[in-house]
């Protein structure tokens, strides 16, 4: 079962893919990840009708996480009109079609710990780290919404069209969001802790991949080129980053 939820996100990736390649878009790329997660915590649920509290605990989470997420990606690349990472790889085959792998691997090994409890024969009551797990995932997820949302609203105001934001929490830290989304995972590989054993806790290296993705892949990386690309001779935007962590929010 552990294999078959795993191929879930692979086969929607590859099935959106080609009339994402035919019609030359990407506005449905991040939605086809957050409904891969959904359709996996989906077919967990169906194939364990009798599954534990840490199993139905970490349902909840990854569903409530991707639905958010797939979601607010979705409306705000429809707002746009594009997702500019996109303009050269969607035309040409093969490259985009990697790319559309990279997202179903991106599914895998970001749920793996997960989904290695859920489908864990080690059934057992939530423990100290269930619920420091819980808690830990909370804070990822608050921080993550509330910057998500911060920088939304500031994108609203036409004045703020060619500005960068440095308020909330983007006050504190360069990439608040990625920040919340590292903490959440990490929470959600101390609750599966527990269930793990043998081969199974392999997959804990799941925070560590979402870690080494968003800063030296993607995000992080991306998006700081091309903010000194756009304002790197600007003096307020030196300052803010020479005051202001790339990541880890300074406290104060």
């Amino acid at each position: 079962l552990f294999a078959l939820c795993a191929a879930v996100g692979f086969l929607l990736h590859w099935a959106i893919f080609i009339p994402s390649f035919l019609f030359q878009t990407e506005h449905y790329f991040d939605l086809t990840g957050g409904v891969s997660y959904l359709c996996t915590v989906g077919l967990a649920l169906i194939a364990y009708p009798g599954m534990d509290a840490r199993g139905t605990l970490l349902c909840f989470m990854v569903a409530i996480w991707s639905a958010r997420l797939g979601t607010f990606l979705f409306l705000r690349v429809k707002r746009a009109g594009q997702d500019r990472r996109f303009n050269e790889i969607k035309k040409k085959f093969f490259r985009f079609a990697f790319t559309w792998t990279l997202g179903g691997g991106w599914v895998f090994i970001t749920m793996a710990a997960a989904l290695a409890a859920i489908t864990s024969e080690q059934q057992q009551s939530l423990g100290i780290l269930a619920y420091l797990g819980t808690l830990v995932w909370l804070v990822g997820f608050g921080i993550e919404v509330v910057a998500d949302r911060q920088k939304t609203n500031f994108r609203k105001d036409p004045a703020n069209a060619e500005q960068f934001i440095t308020t909330g929490l983007w006050s504190k830290s360069r990439h608040p969001n990625y920040f919340g989304e590292i903490v959440l995972w990490f929470g959600v590989a101390l609750i599966a802790l527990p269930a793990l054993s043998g081969w199974q806790l392999v997959t804990l290296i799941s925070p560590l991949f979402v870690t080494f993705l968003l800063i030296k892949v993607s995000g992080v990386r991306m998006l700081e080129e091309g903010a000194q690309k756009r304002w790197g001779k600007d003096p307020s935007f030196q300052q803010y980053v020479a005051s202001t962590p790339v990541l880890v929010p300074k406290l104060g």
